[in-house]
């Protein structure tokens, strides 16, 4: 799906023009109608909108730059998968449309179908712990399941393991995520989810509205996090320091009137402590995907396959000694001398037993020489 060639270098020749903004190019567009026409008006009817060095500079010819970025991206759309969608376009998102922000031009590749499916954004931290990434992996893949699709921005950590539960996902509803990403859709970043990026286009969907080559630019991701929560009814936070970027993507859902959940944590973890903030303001505290599903009423889903198991983890059969040790470690971080104290054993015991919980995929260590049990 594109536009053609005259469509399609009209609007890029818009977004292009230096010193046309979103907010300049929407009034051009509710003035106008569709880029073409902006074009074809006269100098005096565009300096009722714009200044007038503005009006000259969009009357001006198309450079090679626009040019060259036209005949690319056509070239691109030609290739299987590969779309993009327009403001005017009828699979233009819905829910991104009711958005204060939506973008003008959409790359998509991959299945665009899941633009019209209700969707939860996930979010998180790039420096998650095990249990934050086992966390987002088994509540999306549970949820991907009940029809709910899977939004999250291709980042390190939480980010990652939203998409994996979603590809993870069995029946109809496999690999129902979408990744919308700070570049151009031809690019991938980070280059460690190269692997990553291709299977979500294969199975889900790329997104972004950065023009094709687009390198990845810092302030990107922050504005990138307006269309995550757009796309969505509701945004998951899953591990968050108190300053993190994922509350800027739960404030912007609330501020649509989305819903915004938070996964609970220790009140001894930083990256609780984000999540924490969120439902002391009035998230809803989220102990399993059914809480979630509640929220998005899931009569509108597809029901979860028969025998699915929920967004938790199998317990692991212990020798008497470990379930001991684990027994008195509770939920919390602790540190190796304190739990030595607790179990009554010296501290070199108490690591070896620690050693041997981690090798089983029960506890993970932690700065600061602590650990914290995984189920």
């Amino acid at each position: 799906m594109a536009p053609d060639h005259e469509e399609l270098s009209a609007w890029l020749r818009l977004l292009e023009t230096e010193g046309v903004g979103a907010v300049t190019a929407r009034a051009l567009l509710v003035h106008f109608g569709l880029p073409q026409q902006i074009f074809a008006s006269g100098f005096s009817a565009l300096c009722k909108v714009v200044p007038e060095a503005l009006a000259r500079a969009l009357l001006a010819p198309p450079g090679e730059r626009v040019t060259a970025l036209t005949d690319k991206t056509l070239q691109w759309c030609g290739e299987a998968g590969n779309h993009i969608l327009t403001l005017g376009d009828a699979a233009y998102p819905p829910a991104l449309l009711d958005s204060a922000d939506p973008p003008a031009l959409l790359y998509a590749k991959g299945n665009i179908d899941l633009l019209q499916r209700p969707a939860l954004a996930m979010v998180g931290s790039r420096n998650a712990t095990v249990q934050g990434m086992q966390d987002a992996q088994g509540f999306a893949r549970t949820l991907a399941e009940a029809g709910i699709t899977i939004v999250s921005g291709l980042a390190q950590g939480i980010d990652t393991a939203a998409h994996l539960g979603a590809l993870e996902a069995e029946g109809v509803q496999a690999g129902s995520t979408i990744a919308v990403i700070g570049t151009g859709a031809d690019i991938v970043y980070p280059a460690r989810n190269r692997t990553l990026a291709h299977r979500i286009a294969a199975a889900g969907l790329l997104l972004s509205e950065y023009p094709l080559g687009t390198p990845a630019i810092a302030s990107n991701f922050p504005r990138r996090n307006r269309i995550i929560s757009g796309l969505s009814r509701g945004v998951m936070v899953v591990e968050a320091a108190a300053l993190s970027g994922s509350l800027i993507t739960a404030r912007l859902a609330n501020e649509l009137g989305r819903d915004v959940f938070a996964i609970p944590g220790s009140i001894h973890s930083p990256l609780s402590r984000g999540c924490h903030q969120l439902i002391k303001q009035g998230a809803k505290l989220v102990e399993s995907a059914e809480d979630v599903l509640e929220e998005l009423r899931p009569s509108q889903a597809t029901p979860r396959r028969a025998g699915a198991a929920p967004a938790t983890h199998a317990a692991v059969a212990l020798e008497p000694g470990l379930q001991a040790l684990l027994d008195v470690m509770g939920h919390d971080p602790v540190e190796v001398n304190v739990l030595a104290e607790r179990a009554g054993l010296d501290a070199a015991s108490v690591a070896a037993q620690l050693l041997a919980l981690e090798m089983q995929a029960v506890v993970e260590a932690l700065p600061g020489a602590r650990y914290r049990r995984l189920s």
